[in-house]
């Protein structure tokens, strides 16, 4: 079997090629064996140097001295991959549920993902400075910079267009967020995500992961998207039914509009009692004030068509808003960001393998540092573009604003600069993993939905006083994430590709 090994001769001193173990027949050559696997190969090593000459043994040491400098970091082993693959699980699953936050309290979604995107492109560079810098450039294995001035162009392209497409479906489900809520539009876009984009990875890397193991993963994803939606339409039933009982009470009389007063009696779905308390989440008044407050409102068409007329009742006003919600429409919107993630992990994993042979001959592949700059380069111009466009043409009834508006709005600006943070570390650690253990298994970490859901119960009252239907398909939803997850994690391979296209 071919292994990539150091081979030592008199003359010249020291020379790095590929051979066949069975072609080394001299005493005048040491073999020294692949420097990550050394260990592995001390016996076998010991007993070449034992029948070999002085002076080739001390050439021996003198190469070693050489040879084991220090050098670019890269994830290798399969351990390594999935701790990456754990930490980025968490980084993707929190920073959604900090730009929900924002907007749930009135923060214009554009000034938010303007903040994001800026400390998300700032991820990229601290890793590409960093790690894509230690140790000395090789042909092999070059540096971040030594890259940069390569003719690399082909998979340049295809890392900066995986930069566009997570950029669009970033911007798409912030706007999802307000429509479907934070857990279902995670559910719903990582499961499309899984679908689509493991199955390409799958092929894309030559098949390396455990095909029996990780389609079966991916048939859990697709039943985790069915229930999804199911939770969706069972908790949108049981809002419409709390609101409901509200508009009844209030038509009869029984709520007055006093801050004091009645206002917060609304049925407990969960226990079928009544609860006083108008501030809890998951009662009728908590929806209402919380429409009041957040940024993107119920659709205005959906509105009026329901309400016919204009209403004399602030409150009643409100309540049609919530009605007005246009389901239709944050699903599509969820679809189209679920899609939009399903294309960036392929095309990075196209533009650090070069499965097509679009480089030339000789050319490095980029490394994952490199192809991570780039693709986050493009991601950070498409989300300034569309963001400045959005804060003076506005959409979903936002109302417009301009630069020096969103330069003014501090309100929560640290929260959004951190979500960038989170972000781009958490896509970053997802391509180094995916490069050691193929980028199918690293798509395990599209189990963020788990840490969003966690977040958008304990911050927000998602779910809270539903009915008994809905926990139960919320559970069987999460429980089928999990099983999805240990099985794509455990249909891991590793990778053993060349670093430089074909001769």
């Amino acid at each position: 079997m071919d292994s990539k090994i150091f081979v030592l001769h008199r003359n010249p001193p020291v020379e790095e090629t590929l051979f066949k173990t069975s072609s080394i027949l001299n005493l005048d050559t040491v073999l020294v064996g692949d420097l990550n696997l050394g260990l592995q190969h001390y016996r076998r090593l010991s007993l070449l140097l034992d029948s070999t000459p002085v002076g080739c043994t001390c050439a021996f040491s003198e190469s070693i001295l050489c040879t084991t400098g220090l050098k670019m970091y890269l994830v290798e082993s399969k351990g390594g991959a999935i701790a990456c693959m754990f930490l980025a699980l968490f980084f993707l699953g929190t920073w959604p549920a900090l730009l929900t936050m924002l907007e749930r309290r009135g923060r214009l979604p554009q000034h938010t993902y303007l903040d994001y995107s800026i400390t998300n492109f700032l991820a990229a560079l601290i890793i590409a400075f960093t790690f894509g810098e230690i140790g000395k450039s090789t042909h092999g294995e070059p540096n971040f910079l030594a890259q940069l001035a390569q003719d690399n162009w082909p998979s340049v392209l295809f890392a900066m267009a995986g930069g566009v497409v997570l950029s669009l479906g970033n911007l798409a489900s912030q706007y999802a967020f307000a429509f479907v809520g934070l857990s279902v539009t995670e559910v719903i876009t990582a499961s499309i995500t899984v679908v689509i984009g493991t199955t390409l990875n799958y092929f894309l890397d030559d098949k390396i992961n455990k095909a029996e193991i990780l389609f079966p993963g991916v048939g859990c994803f697709l039943i985790a998207v069915c229930l999804g939606s199911a939770v969706h339409s069972s908790n949108t039933a049981d809002n419409k039914a709390k609101l409901n009982n509200y508009s009844s009470d209030y038509i009869d009389g029984a709520i007055k509009s006093s801050k004091e007063g009645n206002l917060a009696t609304s049925k407990d779905l969960e226990g079928g009692g009544i609860s006083a308390d108008n501030d809890k989440a998951g009662t009728a008044v908590f929806l209402i004030e919380l429409e009041e407050k957040r940024a993107i409102k119920a659709e205005t068409l959906v509105r009026n068509q329901i309400l016919g007329l204009n209403c004399a009742s602030h409150h009643t006003k409100i309540l049609v808003q919530v009605f007005g919600k246009s389901t239709l429409i944050g699903l599509a919107i969820t679809f189209f960001a679920g899609l939009c993630f399903s294309m960036f992990s392929p095309a990075f994993n196209v533009a650090t393998n070069d499965q097509w042979h679009t480089l030339k001959p000789g050319v490095p592949h980029l490394t994952v540092y490199t192809a991570f700059f780039y693709f986050s380069v493009s991601c950070f111009v498409i989300a300034v573009i569309l963001n400045i466009t959005f804060l003076y043409h506005p959409i979903l009834n936002l109302p417009k604003s301009s630069f020096k508006a969103y330069l003014a709005d501090s309100d929560g600006r640290v929260w959004a600069l951190l979500a960038g943070i989170l972000c781009g570390f958490g896509n970053g650690l997802q391509f180094m993993g995916g490069q050691a253990a193929g980028y199918a298994a690293a798509d395990a970490v599209q189990a963020l939905p788990l840490v969003s859901t966690f977040w958008g119960v304990i911050l927000f009252g998602e779910y809270r006083k539903s009915s008994r239907r809905t926990y139960m398909l919320l559970g069987s939803m999460l429980f089928m994430f999990i099983v999805a997850v240990a099985v794509l994690m455990a249909s891991s391979g590793h990778r053993s590709s060349p670093q430089t296209a074909k001769e």
